[in-house]
């Protein structure tokens, strides 16, 4: 936990955005996986732990808008918990850390929430992602499954993505301490990425790292020489020479911060020319928009510089062609990166993203697009300083997406198809790197991770 008082500032600091009511933040609970006492791994609500920091399950914590208190609720350990876990600290202890003077049983949380209904006070809950949620919000509160998630309070869903998406030094040292990791985790990656190995073994390993240096990974790793689909969660090809092996893959923290980086190695340690070319359009890409990043810029606008970065190389490699702004405009660039820049990082890999994308990476002044490939991307406002984002451009040859997109006539004077046909057996190029928005300009977090070609390929020697 960091010190009390960061936890009694940022629910003084969410007080200042809601009007009147109170909130209430439900913990998560013990999830088993094949019986009751076989769990998955603990993993704390973000929004309960960002306001109370509290790592055990089945508490709830509220904040009293009209009377300036605080409450947690929840139960101590009786002699059956202490036998397998030993002796554990009382309620009243735990909430002391917090800066939380008020606790209660947790069964007691129904009557304060009954009096507040009885009252006509407002109560105020963010969006629940998860099912047994959604029934515990039904049952203290009176309504059905189906009215939970559309009852959400919206003013409260912006008052924390207000405070959440301005990162304290408390927040940035954690998200490097992820990065750090995440170094630990891609350089192994490239160091094992040789002809023959299979990618399980590769995956397995580096979240063994992750798990050894601080906590869970921050999302299943992706890992694959088939980079073509955007989040491949399967690890059971054998790597050969000639493929291109994408690693998109973070750690958490114990104070469950995120780190979330991408590097694409060529299998064997060497790039051929195909490879290289490719790769240094993805690489310019990356580095561009890095360079762009600053406060009062839209994200959106930093996504569209890339899209022309990477339409130009494609140009120069003979798989586009035409004007590239107009190529841009009619979205051609999209049969090569259908997706979006990046997103918000922090506590969640997708920062706060139970709360609606909208709300996170838009605002009244930006509008989500609609149309295809841009309507991904998760972040397009004005950024500030605090903001810890990804930068993730790739390229990639989907052959359905390419027979798609030919089928349908779709750019032709801008791709040329009969070489873009060739590359179908490609694979994609993905590279990410975690930046932080400053008062002047941009910090790229943590320890840097090898991404230039001949830095990977020094690197990838080291492993033969």
């Amino acid at each position: 936990m960091f010190k009390k008082e960061v936890y009694t500032d940022r629910r003084n600091k969410l007080r200042g955005e809601i009007g009147s009511g109170i909130a209430l933040f439900l913990g998560n609970v013990e999830a088993p996986f094949n019986y009751l006492a076989n769990t998955y791994h603990f993993r704390q609500d973000s929004h309960f732990l960002y306001f109370f920091g509290l790592q055990n399950p089945g508490f709830a914590g509220v904040i009293d808008f009209d009377n300036g208190k605080d409450y947690i609720f929840g139960n101590d350990f009786d002699i059956d918990d202490i036998i397998w876990m030993g002796v554990q600290p009382k309620v009243t202890d735990l909430a002391a850390k917090a800066g939380v003077e008020n606790t209660a049983p947790y069964a007691d949380l129904a009557k304060l929430l009954a009096n507040a209904k009885y009252e006509g006070r407002q109560i105020h809950y963010l969006p629940p992602y998860r099912g047994e949620t959604t029934i515990e919000f039904s049952a203290l509160l009176g309504i059905s499954n189906a009215d939970v998630k559309p009852g959400a309070s919206v003013e409260l869903i912006k008052g924390v993505v207000k405070l959440k998406e301005i990162k304290s030094e408390e927040e940035i040292a954690e998200i490097e301490k992820a990065v750090d990791i995440a170094y630990e985790m891609h350089t192994t990656a490239m160091k094992m990425a040789i002809p023959g190995i299979v990618e399980q073994e590769i995956a397995g390993t580096i979240e063994g790292i992750s798990l050894a240096l601080g906590g869970p990974v921050s999302f299943p790793i992706i890992l694959s020489q088939n980079g073509q689909t955007l989040h491949n969660h399967y690890h059971g090809n054998v790597l050969k020479v000639g493929r291109m092996m994408v690693t998109d893959g973070g750690a958490e923290t114990r104070e469950c911060y995120s780190s979330d980086i991408t590097r694409t190695v060529p299998v064997g340690g060497k790039f051929n020319e195909r490879q290289a070319e490719i790769y240094q359009i993805v690489l310019d890409a990356n580095m561009g928009a890095i360079e762009a990043i600053k406060p009062g810029i839209k994200y959106r606008e930093v996504h569209f510089l890339v899209a022309r970065i990477i339409v130009d190389g494609l140009k120069k490699a003979g798989l586009m062609k035409g004007d590239t702004n107009a190529a841009v405009d009619a979205g051609a660039h999209t049969l090569f990166m259908p997706h979006g820049l990046g997103h918000m990082m922090g506590m969640d890999v997708h920062d706060m993203e139970s709360l609606g994308e909208n709300y996170v990476g838009y605002d009244e002044n930006t509008q989500r697009a609609t149309e295809f490939g841009t309507a991904y991307l998760r972040l397009g406002k004005e950024l500030k300083p605090g903001f810890v984002l990804t930068v993730e451009p790739g390229i990639y040859f989907i052959p359905d997406l390419i027979d798609q997109f030919w089928n349908e006539g779709k750019y032709l004077h801008f791709i040329n198809y009969d070489k873009v046909e060739t590359y179908k057996d490609f694979g994609g190029i993905r590279i990410e790197d975690d930046i932080l928005v400053t008062e002047t300009g941009y910090r790229v977090l943590g320890k840097p991770i090898p991404k230039t070609i001949e830095e990977v390929e020094t690197l990838m020697a080291e492993g033969r």
